[in-house]
């Protein structure tokens, strides 16, 4: 099967072919190209869609990736990094090994085949030259024939002619003669022109043009088999990254797999345990025996002459605020006096001044009125993250609840650890290199390094220091914070052996050589860290409103925590009544505080929100 011999007389449609075949090849470069177009803007848009959704720097979202399923998350954005990488190595090497080289390759055909059909229409102007020359011999061997013809038989006229002289006769046969010569020249040249066209003809169609044809048959077969190449070539380079693409997809379902859902809830724990332990149950209030104003029962804080067991902050004890009082409420809570009132003067008692001041009797509150209170006051703290509002936060972080402050303590011990260790090892770099020097003084002088040195260890002594004051509020919180890990139960063992006191279920009760009742230092100071933790939340808490007004019977000393002294025929104002403890909450200008309630005659005003009536 050959060109050359089958279409010999095809030149034309060859010519037309062959240039069909360079059009197909370039557009399969095109498709090509457009591909790699095609894999670079995917990659591009997958690396956009990773880098969206990657989380930023030093922002709330970097803390989320805490989580397991943030963590599986994140290793799948990774791992969308590397898989449009390896759409841009498809496209690489499909430019590289497709693009570029049959675009070479087309450059060169394109040469190749002009050369050919340059030679095929060199032959063709060949034997269309020679053609024309036997087709000239053969015309003028043809006229010269008739000519010689003509004059022979002029010739043969004259000559019968007797009335034509001797001398035009033998001119007349010397003309004859003359054409039959030319007439004969003529034929061999037509002759061997003849032989020539044949020969060359037969080159033509024989020698010259099969073997054109023959090339230009095996230029189509090699441009065939390249883009069939090439083809292979553009599977092999998709096949090439299956293999990186299976390990990205199979990381991808790794980091799924390892999403832990009990670790993601510990998590939530550890970010949002305030360290606070529930309420405890009220209790039971009899309404159908007569109840003298005393101590309520059902008081959040019991009387410690009770031996009951009171509210402790920061302790372990039952009972326990809920996080979400209004301010106002709470505030009374955490002010409010943990003892009864002292009673009035024994002289200036009720019986024994007969026209003297009764203190208002006050009808016990309904159990169920004030547990609705207690239940829809609205919820003001948000998050404790949040409870600072402007200003700095305090050194010791005394603004967070406990297990928060717990946290935030032992990460800034962590984080000094972390850069007394890097001081370290700075200083003994410093010191390996004052040794080097003072072995080889040429290297340096070692006592430039004095002053680095002694800076760096008075660092060191710095952050130690630093190190031991967070140490030790971290040891003050742990004492309180009820049982944790092993971990933090070893870490805060020491503490609680040298301070058993903070770790006691119930305070218990110390009593002044006067007979009076003393707070605990630890609760007070509890006290005061949880009110100074609330009181940026609820700064914009409007006061509370007057309910009516009172007059003080005798002198009050308020010594005691939450407690407001009065002179004898003072004139205050009540912003809260007595709730069956024995105190009742005024105020003297912008001052606030409690005082026994058989030391004041209260008048309430029956219009006031909040006011009850006295039976």
């Amino acid at each position: 099967m050959s060109w050359g011999i089958e279409l010999w007389d095809q030149f034309d449609n060859l010519e037309k072919h062959t240039q069909w075949g360079i059009d197909i090849l370039e557009k399969y470069i095109k498709f090509v190209k457009e591909r790699t177009e095609i894999e670079l803007s995917y990659a591009k848009q997958l690396r956009n869609l990773a880098k969206k959704y990657q989380p930023k720097k030093n922002s709330k979202e970097e803390e989320e990736y805490r989580y397991t399923a943030c963590k599986a998350f994140l290793s799948t954005l990774n791992e969308m990094n590397d898989y449009a990488g390896q759409h841009e190595v498809i496209s690489e090497n499909m430019t590289s090994h497709i693009t570029v080289e049959l675009a070479r390759y087309v450059q060169e055909l394109k040469q190749e085949r002009k050369s050919y059909f340059h030679d095929g229409r060199k032959a063709q102007q060949h034997i269309e030259i020679c053609w024309k020359q036997l087709e000239s011999s053969k015309r003028r061997f043809e006229r010269d024939c008739k000519e010689a013809d003509r004059a022979q038989q002029y010739f043969e006229k004259m000559d019968a002619d007797i009335n034509v002289t001797k001398a035009d006769v033998e001119k007349a046969r010397q003309q004859a003669q003359v054409r039959h010569q030319m007439a004969e020249d003529s034929r061999a040249d037509y002759s061997s022109i003849l032989q020539k066209f044949n020969h060359e003809q037969h080159e033509y169609y024989h020698t010259h043009i099969p073997n054109i044809f023959q090339k230009i048959q095996e230029m189509e077969e090699r441009r065939i088999l390249r883009i069939g190449e090439s083809m292979k070539t553009y599977a092999e380079v998709d096949r090439q990254v299956i293999p990186i693409i299976g390990k990205c997809l199979d990381e991808i379902v790794k980091a799924a797999e390892s999403i832990d859902q009990k670790n993601d809830s510990q998590l939530v724990i550890e970010a949002y345990k305030s360290g606070f332990e529930p309420p405890g149950d009220i209790e039971f209030e009899d309404y159908t025996q007569p109840m003298k104003r005393t101590v309520s029962d059902n008081s959040l804080s019991n009387s410690r002459g009770e031996g009951k067991p009171e509210l402790k902050f920061g302790g372990k004890s039952k009972g326990k605020l809920w996080p979400f009082i209004k301010k106002n409420k709470l505030m009374s809570l955490l002010t409010s006096p943990h003892q009864p009132p002292p009673p009035p003067p024994a002289s200036a008692l009720p019986t024994a001044v007969p026209n003297g001041p009764q203190s208002p009797k006050q009808q016990k509150e309904p159990l169920s009125h004030r547990f609705n209170e207690f239940m829809t006051s609205k919820p003001k703290i948000h998050c404790f993250r949040s409870l600072k509002r402007g200003g700095a936060a305090p050194e010791d972080f005394s603004n967070l609840p406990p297990e928060q402050r717990r946290k935030r303590l032992q990460q800034k011990v962590d984080d000094l650890n972390k850069e007394i260790q890097k001081e370290m090892d700075q200083r003994d770099a410093i010191t390996k290199m004052k040794d080097v020097y003072l072995k080889n003084p040429q290297m340096g002088d070692p006592a430039s390094l004095d002053h680095k040195l002694t800076e760096v260890s008075q660092n060191i002594e710095k952050l130690r220091l630093e190190a031991q004051k967070f140490e030790a509020w971290l040891a003050e919180v742990e004492g309180r914070l009820p049982a944790r890990s092993d971990q933090a139960r070893r870490q805060s063992g020491m503490y609680e052996a040298q301070n058993p006191t903070t770790v006691n279920n119930c305070a218990q009760d110390r009593e002044s050589p006067d007979g009076s009742y003393t707070e605990e230092q630890s609760q007070e100071s509890e006290v005061k860290v949880l009110a100074t933790d609330f009181d940026d939340e609820f700064d914009d808490e409007e006061p509370l409103p007057a309910i009516g007004t009172c007059k003080a019977l005798y002198t009050f000393e308020g010594q005691n925590e939450g407690t407001i002294s009065v002179v004898e025929g003072e004139t205050l104002y009540v912003i809260e009544e007595d709730k069956g403890d024995g105190w009742t909450r005024i105020r003297r200008n912008e001052e606030e505080g409690y005082v026994p309630t058989s030391y004041v005659e209260v008048y309430l005003d029956k219009n006031a929100k909040g006011a009850k009536t006295y039976i």
